[in-house]
């Protein structure tokens, strides 16, 4: 036991030895000339990050008197601001007012697009395909600096497995895996391989760590889960960013370990720099420093000094750096060369970005006109936004839909502008965007189409209030809830088949947008049931920023496609899958709940020492009384227009060595009327292992174009590493035995083989 606790150690040392000689070794030497020069005060003021206000959707603190900061030295970025023209007035302000002239950064958060909005990143992600979500990122990052923008706070990765949390909108579900390459692509479409280029930006990775396990699914609220959980399933992902060479990282509204993720030593320092490597800067969210207060760890001046000892190097808007901070350096609480480190981490970026080259390189007047909403950037949103919807149902085979049929068209987002966009667009236009009935009409000119609003998103006022801060999500009819369900009604007595547009408005989900009851309104379940009534076919075109508790609605008679928020290209793209221009391939990231009661429940969940089973009620198994252990919809679950069939599942050895990989082959063949793309997803399960292994877990995934009748065959490559494990040491290793792989179209994939690892 001695012996190996001083190899740890020794490790521990060498590790963080390592780690300091790559930064000593690698300085930049016009930033070390420029820290030389620089006061304390002037150090502090580059810690210090402002908003002037003007649409930022989030927080309720504006920094105040912010030109004045700036020409005091006093502010090293800004966010909330953009336009070349604005960019260039503040970056005049900064070069020119102060005694060193050092630029400012720029932030914002584009989230999923910048003027050209791409499905919210729960939808993107459901496409799997990642050449896709870089090619998002990218163009995102180039419409961003066009207009003066050259930094990023995203991606956000957090892994999320609770629904009621409105924030699993801005991520790539349950899977630690698939987020992980998620966050690859992300921080590769954002940064590309040079950030003196103009189109790229410094992307940001939140929020470190853990922030979507909060308990209860409620917005910035505490998180607790133990170390082996931590490293196994929710720290993956920004693991994968870093080794990706994201920047920038921001902290999280939540605690670790009973510290605040923005005075974690242990997360910031530790993990972050010394064990990952990370040489960029740490952000705070906006205002986590001060909010430390609420946490009970003190006044605003202990707060700041926990933070920065932490290793936290700018404050998002609180000002706690730049009040506090020359006090706690003259008690001793803080010392100058901490404060000098943060800076030049800040500095270092700048320097990365070609600010001091020239700060004016994302001012440039004509870059908007020319990078921004193109044609080009609108057809890949369309594309982005129809390989992101997921087929949940299929009634009688309703779909495609025929482009001379007679359609009554119904529903609160059927035409409506202000929810296409979906949450955290803020620089966005909704008005932009196609609506549902718009897109219909361009792709089947031919087809009659009816409109009718059928009911409101909602009947309650106090609810709407709350949903409406950032513009009208809501809207509700003057007419009574009686007199729209009467013309929707009337409307779909006369058609051929009905296409209802239900589900969640805009700010439905997203940040501070908790909910404990995840089922589509009352207002429209009633909508939903009455014309199911009438007899005719009824398509429901589903749109959430969560997965939903749709029990009810699988129940009954009706087909169901999945869209979330589509974007600014949002009615197009529907209309491609609802008339069989493109044929539906998205699979679910996260498992849709049969009831709220039921949450977490998610594809890599354990097995306990008295499992249920597989379908009769037994006494004292770990299971529900009144509802089944599986998820309504499962992980990866996701329709076609046509079959798929899997076969001759193969491995390349039924035996390998610790350092082997393993090639699984499967035929995949479309068996269906369409030409069709399907996922093939990889699963494997350690049989016996030291730590309780989870049932399955996702470790592979290729996407698959099949024309009719066609069988190919895919190749999947489990690699050495994608069989290690964080143990209960947390020594990331494998261990000898039997693992079991199974291959198929979701998460309850049936095919299976066998080998072991020696």
């Amino acid at each position: 036991m001695k012996n190996r606790t001083l190899k740890l150690i020794l490790a521990a040392v060498i590790l963080i030895g390592m780690q300091t000689f790559a930064q000593e070794a690698q300085p930049i030497p016009e930033v070390e000339a420029l820290l030389k020069k620089m006061t304390l005060e002037e150090k502090i003021g580059q810690l210090n990050l402002l908003t002037p206000g003007g649409g930022v959707a989030t927080g309720s603190v504006v920094s105040k008197n912010v030109e004045e900061k700036i020409k005091a030295g006093n502010v090293g970025g800004l966010f909330g601001v953009t336009g070349p023209d604005k960019i260039r007035q503040a970056q005049e302000i900064a070069v020119k007012n102060t005694r060193l002239g050092i630029p400012l950064l720029i932030g914002s958060d584009i989230i999923h697009g910048y003027k050209t909005t791409f499905p919210i990143p729960l939808g993107l992600s459901s496409s799997w395909d990642m050449e896709l979500i870089e090619k998002t990122a990218q163009i995102a990052a180039k419409e961003a600096t066009a207009d003066g923008i050259n930094w990023n706070f995203s991606p956000m990765v957090d892994i999320a497995r609770d629904p009621r949390w409105g924030r699993i909108s801005e991520g790539a579900g349950e899977d630690p895996y698939l987020g992980s390459a998620i966050a690859k692509a992300m921080v590769t479409g954002y940064q590309q391989e040079d950030l003196t280029e103009e189109n790229t930006m410094i992307s940001t990775v939140k929020h470190f760590a853990l922030y979507g396990a909060a308990e209860g699914g409620r917005d910035y609220n505490t998180t607790d889960m133990s170390r082996v959980k931590m490293f196994n399933e929710y720290l993956p992902p920004y693991k994968a960013a870093i080794d990706a060479g994201a920047e920038s990282v921001m902290s999280s509204f939540n605690d670790v370990d009973g510290v605040p993720a923005s005075g974690n030593k242990w997360l910031l320092t530790h993990l972050l720099r010394e064990q990952w490597g990370f040489e960029g800067f740490v952000v705070s969210d906006y205002t986590s420093v001060n909010e430390m207060i609420a946490h009970g760890l003190g006044d605003l001046q202990a707060v700041s000094a926990l933070s920065i000892n932490a290793g936290l190097d700018m404050d998002m808007v609180g000002e706690g750096f730049l009040t506090t901070l020359k006090k706690s350096v003259d008690e001793g609480k803080v010392s100058e060369a901490t404060i000098t480190n943060a800076c030049r981490r800040i500095l270092e970026a700048k320097y990365k970005l070609g600010l001091f080259d020239d700060p004016y390189k994302y001012s440039d007047s004509k870059r908007p006109e020319r990078d921004i909403l193109t044609a080009a950037n609108k057809e890949i949103a369309r594309d982005a936004a129809r390989k992101s919807f997921v087929l949940l149902k299929n009634e009688n085979k309703t779909l495609p839909l025929d482009k001379t049929a007679k359609i009554a068209l119904i529903g609160p987002l059927a035409n409506n502008k202000n929810n296409m966009l979906g949450t955290w667009a803020p620089t966005g236009d909704p008005q932009l965007s196609t609506p549902i009935f718009e897109g219909l009409k361009n792709v089947a000119p031919n087809a009659e189409i009816s409109y009718t609003k059928g009911a409101n998103i909602s009947n309650d006022t106090a609810y709407a209030k709350k949903i409406n801060v950032f513009g009208p999500r809501i809207e509700i009819s003057e007419a009574t809830p009686e007199t729209l369900l009467e013309e929707a009604l009337q409307n779909a007595e006369t058609a051929d088949v009905v296409v209802a547009v239900v589900g969640e408005a805009t700010e439905m989900s997203g940040e501070s947008s908790s909910r404990t009851d995840i089922t589509i309104p009352e207002s429209q379940k009633t909508l939903i049931q009455e014309l199911v009534k009438i007899g005719k076919p009824v398509v429901l075109v589903l749109m959430s920023g969560r997965p939903l508790d749709i029990t009810e609605e699988l129940a009954l008679p009706v087909s169901i496609l999945q869209v979330w928020h589509p974007g600014i290209q949002a009615g197009n793209a529907v209309a491609d899958v609802l008339f069989g221009d493109y044929n539906p391939s998205g699979k679910l990231t996260a498992s849709w709940p049969q009831n709220v009661g039921q949450i977490p429940v998610y594809h890599s969940m354990k097995t306990t020492g008295r499992p249920a089973p597989s379908a009769e009620f037994l006494k004292f198994k770990s299971q529900y009384l009144d509802t089944p252990n599986a998820p309504a919809l499962a992980f990866g679950y996701g329709l076609s227009y046509t079959t798929f069939e899997y076969s001759n599942l193969k491995l390349s050895s039924k035996s390998i060595g610790q350092n082997e990989d393993v090639t699984v082959m499967v035929d995949v063949t479309n068996t269906g009327a369409y030409d069709g793309t399907e996922v093939v997803q990889l699963y494997i399960h350690d049989v016996v292992r030291s730590i309780t292994p989870p049932m399955r877990t996702l470790k592979g995934f290729q996407k698959v174009s099949l024309k009719q009748g066609e069988t190919k065959t895919v190749e999947l490559t489990l690699k050495a590493e994608d069989l290690k494990f964080y143990n209960g040491s947390l020594e990331f290793i494998s261990e000898p035995g039997e693992f079991e792989v199974f291959v198929g179209g979701d998460s309850n994939a049936s095919l299976k083989e066998t080998f072991i690892l020696n």
